[in-house]
C-alpha cells in the first residue's frame, strides 16, 4: 500500500489485540488499539481510522454504546465499522444498522485481513464515485442477512451507497424519506409482499408529482 491505512482495533481480549495488531502491521497498516469503548473514544480525538474493528462485549463501555456514540444524527457511523463478536445471533441486528462488516468469533486472521481489505476497497470506490458522479444510493429491502451481505457488497464494490432495510414497511418509509437512486426489493418479504411494497411506492411517487 502506498499510503498507510489506519485501523482502530477495539477489543478487550489481549490475545486478539496482539495477534491482530501484529498481523495488520505486517501487512502495512497502522494499528491503534483500545481495550474498551472509552479508550476508543479517546483515541478518536487524535486519529481518523479507515476501519474500526469493534468487539461488542467489553468492560466500561461496550461495543453497542460506542457504536451509538460515533453515529451522526442520521444514525450512520462516522467511520466504517467491522463488528466482531462471539454472539453470532447479533448479526441480523447489526445488519439493520450501518455497519460495513460482521465476523463471528472465533475467526481466522486471514479472513479478518480479507474483510478489512474489502471494506477499505469499498470505501475508496464510494469516494471515487462521489467525486466523479455524485453519491448514488441504493435502498436494499431484504430480510435475509446472507443475501443482504452478498447483494450489498456487490453494490458497494460498484461505488454505490447501500441503505439496508429488513422489512417492507420500514422500506416504504425509508424510500419516501430518503429518495434513493435505486430501490431493490425482495418479493417474498416476511412482513409484506415485495409487489405490494412496489405498488405502494409507485402510488406515493404519483402523489409527490
Amino acid at each position: 500500500m502506498n499510503t498507510k491505512k489506519t485501523i482502530l482495533l477495539v477489543d478487550d481480549e489481549v490475545s486478539i489485540q496482539k495477534l491482530a495488531a501484529m498481523t495488520l502491521e505486517s501487512e502495512g497498516y497502522q494499528v491503534v488499539v483500545a481495550g474498551n469503548g472509552l479508550e476508543a473514544m479517546e483515541a478518536l480525538k487524535t486519529v481518523k481510522p479507515d476501519v474500526i474493528v469493534l468487539d461488542l462485549n467489553m468492560p466500561k463501555m461496550g461495543g453497542v454504546e460506542f457504536y451509538q456514540r460515533i453515529c451522526n444524527v442520521a444514525g450512520k457511523p462516522m467511520y466504517p465499522v467491522l463488528v466482531l463478536t462471539a454472539r453470532a445471533n447479533m448479526e441480523q441486528l447489526f445488519r439493520s444498522f450501518n455497519i460495513a462488516g460482521f465476523m463471528a468469533k472465533p475467526f481466522e486472521i486471514d479472513d479478518l485481513l480479507k474483510e478489512i481489505k474489502t471494506i477499505i476497497d469499498a470505501s475508496q470506490n464510494i469516494a471515487a464515485a462521489r467525486k466523479y458522479f455524485g453519491a448514488r444510493k441504493v435502498c436494499l429491502i431484504e430480510d435475509d442477512p446472507k443475501a443482504m451481505k452478498e447483494i450489498g457488497t456487490a453494490f458497494v464494490g460498484g461505488g454505490f451507497l447501500v441503505d439496508p432495510v429488513i422489512s417492507g414497511l420500514e422500506g416504504i418509509e425509508r424510500v419516501f424519506n430518503t429518495v434513493p437512486d435505486l430501490v431493490l426489493v425482495k418479493l417474498n418479504l416476511a412482513d409484506l409482499s415485495g409487489d405490494l411494497v412496489i405498488l405502494k411506492l409507485k402510488m406515493m411517487a404519483k402523489r409527490k408529482v
